[in-house]
C-alpha cells in the first residue's frame, strides 16, 4: 500500500505544481498584454503631443515672424504720410495719405461711386466737351442687377477677369477736350483700363466712345482659428 500512496502522492504534486505554474503563466501573459496595451497607448499618445507641439512651434513662428515686421511697416506707413505726390490727390486735406492707396483699390465693388467720380470728377470742368451717354455696369454675383443693366454677354465679360467693374461713355467735343479726358483717366489714382476706343468725326466736333475697366479688392480678414490635429 505504501507505494501505492506515494505514487499518488507524487502525482497529487505534479498536478498542483502543474495548475501553479499554468495560474503564473497566465498572471504572466496577463501582466505582459496590459503593458503591451499601456505602451501601445502611450506610444499614441506621446505622438499625437508631438504633432500638437509641431503645430503649435508653427503657430508661434507665424506670429513671432508678424510680430518682427510691424516696426517696419510702421515706418513704411509713415513715410508714406510724407509723400507729396499721394498728398496733392487727397480727396480733402483732412483725409490721411494712406487714405489715397485704399481709394486707388477700393475693397468693394461699389459701382455707382465708380459713374459718380466718372461724372463729377473725371469727365467734369473740361472746356468744350459733351457727355453724351455715361454706363457703369453692376458686378455679377456681388451687386444687385437693376433695369437696363448689361446685357447677359457683357456680364460674362464683366467678371471673366475678376474683381473688376466694366464701364463705357461717349463724349463729344474738340480734339483738345478728348486728349484731356485721356489725360485724365491716366492720372486718376484708381487703375483704368481701356479696353477699346473709337473716334468718329461729327464736322467741327468728334465723338469718342470708350470701354473701360476699374478695379477693386475684397478685403482680407485675419483672424486665429482652431486647427483639430489627427
Amino acid at each position: 500500500m505504501q507505494p501505492n500512496n506515494a505514487a499518488l502522492r507524487k502525482r497529487s504534486q505534479i498536478a498542483k505544481a502543474n495548475r501553479t505554474m499554468f495560474l503564473w503563466i497566465a498572471a504572466g501573459s496577463v501582466v505582459v498584454g496590459c503593458a503591451l496595451v499601456v505602451a501601445f497607448f502611450l506610444g499614441q499618445k506621446l505622438i499625437y503631443n508631438e504633432r500638437v507641439l509641431a503645430e503649435k512651434e508653427k503657430t508661434v513662428a507665424i506670429l513671432k515672424a508678424n510680430n518682427d515686421v510691424v516696426s517696419d511697416l510702421e515706418t513704411q506707413v509713415r513715410v508714406l504720410d510724407t509723400n507729396e505726390a499721394l498728398q496733392s490727390v487727397r480727396a480733402s486735406d483732412e483725409n490721411q495719405t494712406i487714405q489715397v492707396i485704399l481709394d486707388a483699390l477700393p475693397s468693394d465693388a461699389n459701382s455707382l461711386a465708380l459713374g459718380a467720380s466718372l461724372q463729377s470728377k473725371l469727365l467734369a470742368g473740361i472746356s468744350g466737351l459733351t457727355l453724351e451717354s455715361l454706363q457703369v455696369d453692376p458686378v455679377i454675383g456681388v451687386e444687385s442687377l437693376s433695369e437696363g443693366a448689361a446685357a447677359e454677354q457683357d456680364a460674362s465679360i464683366s467678371n471673366e477677369f475678376g474683381n473688376q467693374i466694366t464701364f463705357q461713355f461717349s463724349v463729344s467735343g474738340s480734339p483738345e477736350a478728348l486728349k484731356q479726358v485721356l489725360t485724365n483717366l491716366e492720372r486718376s489714382i484708381r487703375a483704368i483700363d481701356i479696353m477699346s476706343l473709337r473716334i468718329e468725326s461729327q464736322g467741327a466736333t468728334q465723338l469718342m466712345s470708350i470701354q473701360a475697366r476699374a478695379f477693386y479688392e475684397p478685403a482680407k480678414t485675419i483672424e486665429l482659428t482652431d486647427k483639430v490635429v489627427k
